[in-house]
């Protein structure tokens, strides 16, 4: 009967054998594939691979927005979009209209 440490020895024998076979069949099958793409001159854009630069989406540029809204005690501004800020909610829990502090 073979034991587990025996199993395992073939195992790691037979993992290193796969990986040097594995590294003998790349190299031929790169070298075949360079002598075609040399052979009918072909591109990368010919096989269908994009370059970095055309694979990368255009980037889209923030611009900044105007600020709508200024608190009169402390100058900060807010834009009037997305969470309203403390200082506005705070002065509109006191009663005053958000219009009072348009810029």
């Amino acid at each position: 009967m073979t034991t587990y440490a025996e199993l395992q020895e073939k195992i790691a024998a037979l993992q290193s054998q796969a990986e040097e076979l594995r590294k003998r069949e790349l190299a031929e099958i790169i070298a075949d594939v360079k002598q075609k793409v040399a052979a009918y001159g072909l591109s990368a854009a010919d096989l269908g691979f994009q370059s970095s630069r055309e694979s990368a989406a255009p980037q889209k540029t923030k611009t900044a927005l105007k600020a709508k809204y200024r608190d009169p005690a402390t100058g900060e501004t807010w834009v009037g979009r997305g969470a309203t800020p403390k200082w506005m909610r705070a002065y509109i829990e006191a009663g005053r209209n958000k219009d009072e502090f348009l810029i």
